[in-house]
């Protein structure tokens, strides 16, 4: 059986592969990093497996934070709403979670299953419903696989938790967020529950481990004083956007999403040209000064400090930072008919249509980069 002990100091590669991986989204992953640790610290290590390991009869659960990723910079999660909101949603199923899992390998998302998995003593699935962040609850590959968000629940701060049947996941989407600003902007979530046979078709395996290793990456190309960027696009085919500095931001909180606009003033080779990036709690799409596309969804837009080498979140983005932007290509599954349906531009609003950020970036410089 394969299995890997997760500990508090794991954590902390952990967050920052989950930053990176969050395109932006996601909400902060240290919040969830701090609660993690908590948790840890009291319980012990954290079992993390391998999907075929889990019985086709398992119940797995994913656990996760809705809400627009500002509003979780001050409204921080004391731990009791999400174990309130697994306890109601087994409460109503009739049976208790033998495994929990991550919905989005991206941020706070990223972080708060470990939380409860220390918690409860739980395992923890190596794998999520997005390799990356998306913004809406339908946005998972278990919506591929016909798996149903609900029965879900959602649980605040207050002590408030509401229980939601819907008729699809993005009916569920729109009753939950609805739920979500009434309860302040931000709620803690379980859903999507699902046997081990559903779980092993619908999952992306192995994103566990991988956010882990960026993690690593990140810290070891910072400890050897380079930037990251290079050896991250190096690993995962990526794509160097443009760096720049933000010199115009726009955002606001709508619906209980965090969105706007970022305007990049670019420098070094990008020098001489402006750049424009729009998110929806996660970027969505990347834009040159003559209006090109550079990157859109699905395919991931991930930010790192030019300087200092750290991911950057759509909430970090601020007037006169200097930023790298690197394309990477999305899992395979969200470039399909059905995945662009549920996230692809059109769904956004956006007229332009998917094109794999490879074709839209002739950069065949990934290599030579860490040479």
């Amino acid at each position: 059986m394969a299995k890997t002990l997760i500990n508090a100091d794991d954590l902390d590669a952990i967050a920052l592969g989950g930053a990176f991986l969050g395109t932006g989204g996601g909400g902060d992953p240290y919040i969830g990093k701090l609660m993690a640790k908590a948790a840890l610290s009291e319980t012990g290590p954290v079992t993390l497996i391998d999907p075929a390991d889990v019985a086709d009869d398992a119940l797995c659960v994913p656990v996760f934070m809705m809400g627009a990723p500002t509003v979780m910079l001050e409204k921080l999660p004391s731990g009791d709403e999400i174990m309130a909101a697994l306890a109601q949603l087994e409460a109503y199923l009739g049976k208790k979670a033998t495994a929990l899992m991550c919905v989005e390998a991206g941020g706070l998302n990223s972080t708060i299953p470990f939380a409860v998995a220390a918690a409860t003593g739980l395992p923890l699935i190596d794998g999520d419903g997005m390799g990356r962040a998306f913004p809406e609850l339908q946005m998972v590959s278990f919506t591929m696989s016909g798996i149903r968000a609900t029965p879900l629940v959602l649980a605040d701060d207050k002590g408030n938790s509401v229980l939601i049947n819907a008729v699809d996941n993005l009916w569920t989407e729109r009753l939950a967020r609805a739920d979500t600003v009434q309860m302040g902007g931000a709620a803690l979530v379980a859903a999507y529950s699902m046997t081990g046979a559903q779980m092993r078709d619908s999952i992306l395996p192995g994103t566990m481990t991988m956010i882990r290793d960026i993690g690593k990456t990140l810290m070891a190309e910072r400890k050897a004083h380079r930037h990251p960027g290079a050896a991250l696009r190096a690993r995962f085919s990526g794509h160097h956007l443009f760096t720049g500095r933000v010199v115009d931001i726009e955002r606001r909180t709508v619906g209980g999403f965090a969105r706007g606009r970022a305007i990049i003033k670019g420098t070094d080779d990008f020098a001489g040209r402006q750049f424009s990036v729009d998110f929806q709690n996660e970027f969505l799409v990347a834009r040159d000064d003559a209006g090109t596309v550079m990157a859109t969804t699905p395919d991931l837009i991930c930010a790192l400090d030019a300087d200092a080498g750290m991911p950057v979140t759509t909430e970090q983005m601020r007037y006169g930072l200097l930023v790298e932007f690197t394309g990477l290509p999305a899992d395979a599954k969200w470039r399909t008919e059905a995945g662009l349906e549920l996230v692809g531009p059109g769904y956004f609003g956006y007229d332009h249509d998917f094109m794999p950020v490879e074709e839209l970036n002739d950069n065949k410089k990934i290599n030579s980069e860490c040479n």
